[in-house]
């Protein structure tokens, strides 16, 4: 990696992304100070303690807050935003809240960013602004425009982002929900049988942020090439490492869940470009004439199909297994049985 001894800011800092991002380089030398951006004085508190480490610094604030916001940005190089309301009940229930965090949010922490002179923002997104059905998907999708009409004027500062699938054992992800149904011996419940999810790990979701800071150009997103399994194969999967003969329960599909979840859009797949194990789809920097949008199409488009976690590699039982065995409390989990 070629960054060396630059201050590094992660909003949302004490979440799941950010933790990782925090492990991955607190002793090594990329950079010389990182801070911890967010609202939850306790989530900080309780970092604080667990590392006792001079290198990291913490700044309470809200990205809703722009003075906030700019005075964690001062003297920064490099951004990684993932603050963000990402339950999908809760936006549905307050979709406003969503909008404020997940849009007007972002739009503060890239308007700080372009004033200070940050080198490099990469801010994260989901599967879920594709195609979106939901607010929380809705307002991802919204922040992936702010972040596209910011690159083009944002003079040195490169603005980018990265869409992530599901990630394995993050806050609010499903495996720590079964693991704990089997520990407590009760019924496994999944919503369809068939639904797919892709499948990442945390170290994977880290490895594609800094793929994105080291290959970046403005506005584009990067995108992991990731397999997937159904709900059904996951649960089976947990199972047999657990030992557990529990039944699984199926309660239907969730208000504002889909069947399989889209990593590219139609229009995405026909401009991505291939990178081995990432798709970076660049920006679409169309100008105002709106003869590029209504007049002229693309023939090829009606002729390929999204990317999604139905059409992706597929994993069994077996593979599931060892992928969830890459996960630390997992691995804990089986050595302690």
């Amino acid at each position: 990696m070629k960054i060396k001894d630059k201050i590094l800011l992660i909003t949302g800092g004490t979440g799941s992304f950010g933790s990782a991002v925090l492990e991955r380089f607190l002793h090594t030398d990329h950079f010389k100070e990182i801070r911890i951006f967010s609202r939850d004085e306790k989530k900080q508190d309780d970092l604080r303690r667990s590392l006792s480490s001079p290198k990291v610094k913490f700044y309470i604030g809200d990205v809703r807050d722009y003075t906030s916001v700019e005075n964690a940005v001062r003297g920064v190089d490099y951004i990684f935003h993932a603050a963000a309301l990402k339950q999908v009940p809760s936006c549905e229930f307050f979709p406003v809240q969503a909008v404020k965090t997940n849009v007007l949010g972002t739009e503060n922490v890239l308007n700080a960013a372009i004033k200070l002179q940050v080198k490099n923002v990469v801010v994260l997104s989901t599967d879920k602004a594709v195609y979106p059905i939901n607010a929380m998907g809705i307002s991802k999708a919204m922040m992936e425009k702010v972040m596209i009409a910011n690159s083009r004027n944002a003079g040195d500062t490169v603005i980018s982002g990265t869409r992530y699938g599901n990630v394995m054992a993050s806050r609010g992800s499903v495996i720590p929900l079964f693991v704990d149904q089997i520990k407590l011996k009760k019924a496994i419940t999944i919503t369809d049988p068939a639904m797919t999810r892709f499948m990442m790990t945390l170290e994977d979701a880290v490895d594609l942020v800094l793929f994105a800071f080291e290959n970046a150009h403005p506005g584009d997103m990067f995108v992991q090439k990731a397999p997937a399994a159904t709900i059904e194969i996951l649960a089976n999967a947990l199972k047999e490492m657990y030992e557990s003969s529990l039944d699984i329960k199926i309660i239907g599909t969730r208000h504002g869940e889909k069947l399989y979840e889209s990593l590219l859009t139609r229009e995405e797949v026909i401009k991505a470009e291939d990178l081995g194990n990432y798709y970076r789809i660049p920006a679409d920097n169309r100008d105002l004439n709106y003869a590029n949008y209504y007049s002229e199409g693309e023939v090829d488009i009606s002729q390929v199909e999204d990317y999604h976690s139905h059409n992706t590699e597929q994993l069994d039982v077996e593979g599931m297994k060892d992928l969830l065995l890459k996960l630390d409390f997992i691995r804990e989990d089986i050595k302690s049985k």
